[in-house]
């Protein structure tokens, strides 16, 4: 019967107040239950209670009375399984996540037992917070964090960190941080249990003071003594409010009448995203902050991302810098040629002469539509001697169009004209190795004599150099001769090994292969030859070095989705490890989202800082490649794309952990340990 009286008695106004006034906080037959496996627990049994704006109370109780469900209730960290929470006339139950958000970050400052203090960030940090979630300019909260730290008597520890505080001190910059956005209501919650006896007195000395400017304080405490410094002393038990009665001992000071009249709906509660997100550069901050404060395993995680791009920057260079070889080598052979050989198609004929090639057919070819050159080729092998030294080369007895068919001009001398296949010539070119060979580094040998299997020759130009073919072999190992020449002085054979075919109009080379497969088979009445496009030839690399590519690049991604696996593992560890973190940001105002970005952001610090390493390393890699003679072709493409990766990754494999983050409870995440 007492405490039904208790309870239809506790909504009277205080002193001062009007009947009619508004209360800042108004609950009405309010219950919350915990459900603990099958078990309903009963936190608080149809709670009412009416508290005005400019009160100081004080809510008492022991262990399990209920007292800190009423604090979560209050705050809106929590919402009741039951009744009516009205905060200055607005329904709570009404209000989604992002208003409840705005609400503790516009209306409520926390002071926690436990200060809750960001562990890695410094007494300013700490303040500036709530700002941050509020969108407050950096030089704005900075000045008013300076300001209240400094009116709290820790000017001069503004860089200083928790673990460089005092318990006492810790607690003031709990309180200024209650106090950024405003703190018109003060929910503090054993404000002084873990302080010593004299910290203690100046933290209720310091609420005294702000309730006397104007602010609502609710006190939370299971000690009566620090209740009796409240203007009113409201006692929970077992859930219910057994009694709520004025402070005595603050009557005996002459402040219980300091109360406003009434309060007004606050008008942040139609806008609640009006409040802008910490801008990328503060997230960043902020993740910069807490990847240092561990940093063994921040540096285990950036190795995944690392291996992992530097892997496919190098591995791109590589696969594109042998694309490149070979396919260089391809058109420098010629991608508009023809290659026509004796033998039929698909027959092998080990160790047999094929002599269905002859240098009439070359002449037939020649006046084919869209020929170009025609040129007759048999190529043998020959002891070259210069003076006392020998050396074994490929010898090519060919006609004069064979520079303009192949591309291929002298870079000293000239090249046998048709007036020396005509009158058979002793006359040679000789290709760039052989010059070495023989002459010596920068020789120039027009004008002397060799011999080519014992027959003098008189030198009459030096090849360009060309390198090596798709296949590795030198292409500059070489001498030239008149076909002429060579059939009567050099192999004594009158047939040609194969004829390179030059087309005008490369998009019509297949018409051109055709034309000549019909006049052959006519000539010859049989398919005893083989043509080879190097069009084809030229398509068909590219796409296999595409493809060899792809495949390197594949493997080295591989390595990259281990590293993206190994980010989403630590973030999710660091949301486990920071749970009351996410708790006491969302109880200074943080939204789902700004949980949401500041995870993230993380993720994505970590993975861009590794990208650009990365980068760096695979650079460094496909550089050192160079210097010992592979092929590295260097192209903003792959950079671009491994550093795209590593961020994709980063935003990917870190939305799963912050999205954990951000859906978090508040009260849950508070409640951590």
């Amino acid at each position: 019967m007492n405490v039904q009286r208790a309870v239809q008695t506790q909504s009277a106004a205080p002193s001062g107040v009007r009947p009619d006034a508004t209360p800042i906080v108004s609950l009405r037959g309010v219950h919350k239950i915990y459900q603990r496996g099958t078990l309903p627990v009963h936190a608080l049994r149809g709670v009412s209670l009416d508290i005005y704006a400019g009160e100081f109370v004080a809510i008492m109780g022991q262990s399990g009375s209920g007292k800190s469900t009423m604090m979560h209730l209050l705050g809106c960290l929590d919402r009741p399984t039951e009744g009516s929470y009205r905060f200055a006339g607005t329904e709570i139950s009404e209000l989604d996540s992002d208003q409840l958000a705005s609400l503790r970050r516009h209306a409520f400052g926390f002071i926690f037992q436990q200060y809750n203090l960001l562990a890695t960030a410094t007494a300013d940090e700490n303040v500036e917070i709530p700002a941050i979630y509020a969108g407050v300019p950096r030089a704005q909260r900075f000045a008013r964090a300076r300001d209240l730290l400094t009116s709290l008597g820790l000017g001069d520890r503004l860089d200083h960190r928790p673990n460089q505080l005092s318990g006492g001190q810790q607690q003031r910059v709990s309180i200024a941080r209650a106090l950024m956005n405003g703190g018109e209501v003060i929910l503090a919650d054993e404000p002084t249990g873990a302080l010593d006896s004299k910290s203690g007195r100046e933290v209720l000395e310091l609420l005294r003071d702000l309730n006397a400017r104007g602010h609502t304080i609710i006190l939370i405490t299971h000690d009566p003594n620090v209740a009796a410094e409240a203007q009113r002393v409201v006692q929970l038990k077992d859930g219910l409010i057994v009694s709520d009665a004025p402070s005595e001992k603050a009557a005996a000071r002459g402040d219980a009448a300091r109360v406003p009249i009434s309060v007004v709906p606050p008008d942040y509660l139609s806008h609640p995203n009006a409040t802008s997100l910490p801008d990328i550069m503060e997230a960043a901050k902020m993740a910069l902050r807490s990847l240092r404060a561990n940093i063994f395993r921040t540096i285990l995680t950036l190795l995944g991302i690392i291996i992992g791009v530097g892997s496919v920057v190098a591995m791109l260079a590589i696969g594109d810098g042998a694309k490149q070889q070979v396919l260089q080598s391809i058109q420098n052979m010629g991608t508009n040629l023809l290659l026509i050989r004796p033998g039929a198609p698909n027959v092998r004929m080990a160790g047999a002469v094929i002599a269905t090639l002859v240098p009439t057919d070359a002449e037939a070819i020649q006046n084919l539509p869209n020929v170009a050159n025609a040129v007759p080729e048999f190529p043998s092998q020959v002891t070259v001697r210069y003076r006392a030294k020998d050396y074994v080369t490929s010898s090519n007895s060919t006609v004069a169009a064979f520079t303009e068919a192949r591309d291929w001009q002298p870079s000293e001398g000239a090249f046998f004209t048709d007036a020396d296949v005509k009158s058979f010539a002793p006359v040679v070119v000789l290709g760039q190795t052989v010059v070495r060979a023989l002459f010596g580094e920068g020789a120039n040998p027009v004008g002397q004599y060799v011999l080519l299997n014992n027959v003098p020759f008189e030198v009459i130009g030096v090849m360009s150099a060309k390198g090596a073919t798709p296949y590795g072999s030198d292409m500059d190992d070489i001498v030239f001769v008149p076909s002429s020449t060579g059939r009567l002085r050099i192999h004594g054979q009158t047939y040609s090994k194969s004829i390179t075919v030059k087309v005008d109009d490369v998009t019509r080379i297949d018409e051109t292969q055709d034309a000549i497969t019909t006049l052959l088979t006519a000539r010859h009445r049989t398919v005893d030859f083989q043509i080879r496009n190097m069009a084809s030839i030229l398509d068909t690399a590219t796409e296999t070095q595409n493809t060899l590519t792809i495949l390197l690049g594949s493997i080295a991604a591989i390595s990259l989705l281990v590293g993206g696996i190994g980010v989403m593992n630590i973030m999710l560890v660091s949301v486990t490890e920071r749970t009351r973190e996410i708790g006491v940001r969302m109880a200074t105002g943080a939204r789902k989202l700004n949980i949401l970005l500041q995870f993230n952001t993380e993720a994505l610090v970590v993975c861009a800082a590794g990208g650009l390493i990365g980068v760096a390393l695979g650079l460094t890699t496909a550089w050192g490649l160079a210097q010992i003679g592979r092929p590295i072709a260097y192209s903003a493409g792959p950079v671009v794309l491994a550093f795209g990766c590593a961020f994709a990754t980063g935003l990917l494999f870190g939305y799963l952990p912050a999205r954990k983050a951000a859906n978090m409870d508040p009260v849950v995440a508070l409640s951590a340990e």
